[in-house]
């Protein structure tokens, strides 16, 4: 049984020889001193990452000279886990993220899974919270947060949104002006087709301590206040790697930009 106090570590080791029994033997070592595996799963070509538990830092520090002392692997990440470590673990794969940008994270359709998980996970995070999602239409933006607020156990509210038909609230009920809430905006919705009425509600929602989700954050930015410096996250979701996403159909008076 887990001692109350263990300690999760994310273990990540590239492998330069993958001989039989390579893994059995790292597990071993690892069951011989008592370190629990809780997962375990390739994370990318030639990496495989675990997650670890154990209360006892003389035994982390062990484990960490013994691994780099094997010829037929380079260790190359032993910490306490991240969100992008479970998730890695979880799914066999790192999320692409920005190598400039470490605020900006990429995915294609097809990784809608992982992007739920994404979502589920950084919506559990509670004060204020500003997340942008660019995408081209029906790509699956506003199904994703909806699934990842329902995995996140957090109601959702859809403040704006081309989801089932064209959404533009004006006011909110007590019980959804919750903080606890999710708050759904789409940038084009708001900023282009709306009234005042409408606009007002968005600037008390964002000064809420909530998590505020805006679907094309850069037209978002392009007709309000707000910068890209004020996201917390942007998520990017293609159809496919090369897809390019584009506003060239937005006309300032009038979107023409098919979002439904």
């Amino acid at each position: 049984m887990i001692s109350q106090e263990a300690q999760p570590w994310y273990l990540e080791y590239k492998i330069h020889k993958n001989r039989p029994g390579l893994l059995g033997d790292i597990s071993s070592m690892l069951g011989l001193m008592n370190v629990n595996i809780m997962a375990i799963n390739g994370v990318d070509l030639q990496k495989r990452g675990m997650i670890l538990h154990t209360n006892d830092m003389e035994k982390i520090e062990l484990i960490g000279k013994v691994l780099k002392d094997v010829p037929d692997i380079t260790l190359t990440a032993f910490r306490p886990p991240t969100i992008l470590d479970r998730l890695a673990v979880r799914h066999g794969k790192y999320i692409d993220r920005d190598l400039y940008d470490k605020k900006t994270f990429r995915f294609i359709r097809e990784e809608i899974g992982l992007l739920v998980d994404f979502l589920s996970e950084i919506f559990q995070n509670t004060g204020h919270q500003l997340i942008g999602i660019r995408g081209m239409p029906r790509v699956g933006k506003t199904e994703s947060i909806v699934a990842g607020s329902v995995s996140a156990n957090k109601k959702w509210i859809l403040v704006s949104s081309t989801l089932l038909r064209q959404t533009i609230r004006s006011q909110l009920v007590d019980d959804e002006l919750d903080p606890d809430n999710i708050f759904i905006i789409d940038g084009i919705v708001s900023t282009l087709r709306a009234n005042d009425i409408h606009r007002n509600l968005i600037r008390e929602i964002l000064r809420m301590p909530s998590t505020k989700v805006i679907e094309h954050p850069d037209i978002f930015i392009r007709e309000t206040e707000y910068e890209l410096d004020d996201f917390d996250y942007i998520i990017e979701l293609r159809n496919d790697p090369n897809e390019e996403i584009t506003y060239d159909l937005i006309n300032t008076s009038f979107s023409s930009f098919d979002i439904s």
